[in-house]
């Protein structure tokens, strides 16, 4: 008896954790809209949740990096390359439906990488302890 009470309480436990999923909001070409001066700068995900950034100068790219979000033994991470000589891991550390935060604090910037929906806008945030850079974009394609 005290089996078959352990086992339902563990289907209850298990059934009632919502499992959070990668996030859909990002599928689709953004475009920034608060990019100082002449500069563009697009974020392109796919289904697959790969992803490009980049920024354009007078049709000249002068940022680049691929993005992906990867699991890894059984824990989400946002990886970044074409920045540094070796991928760049940030483990997510908290994510809703329309939201998520990734952490790396070994590294030098940004530490903390935000993404999150507010309206029809995707907003970023890249930040370390003295210094952010805020995102603001708005949906080209999907």
């Amino acid at each position: 008896m005290k089996q078959l009470f352990f086992i339902l309480l563990l289907l209850i436990l298990f059934s009632c954790q919502q499992e959070v999923k990668k996030p859909d909001f990002l599928i689709g070409k953004w475009k920034r809209i608060n990019d100082k001066g002449s500069k563009e700068t697009f974020e392109i995900w796919d289904t697959n949740f790969n992803g490009l950034g980049y920024s354009l100068q007078e049709k000249d790219t002068v940022f680049k990096e691929n993005l992906s979000i990867i699991e890894i033994k059984g824990n989400k991470y946002l990886q970044v390359t074409g920045v540094n000589q070796r991928p760049t891991l940030f483990e997510f550390t908290n994510q809703t439906k329309n939201s998520f935060i990734c952490v790396n604090p070994n590294n030098e910037f940004p530490k903390i990488i935000s993404y999150w929906v507010n309206g029809s806008q995707l907003k970023a945030k890249v930040s370390n302890d003295d210094f952010a850079i805020d995102f603001i974009f708005e949906k080209v394609s999907n």
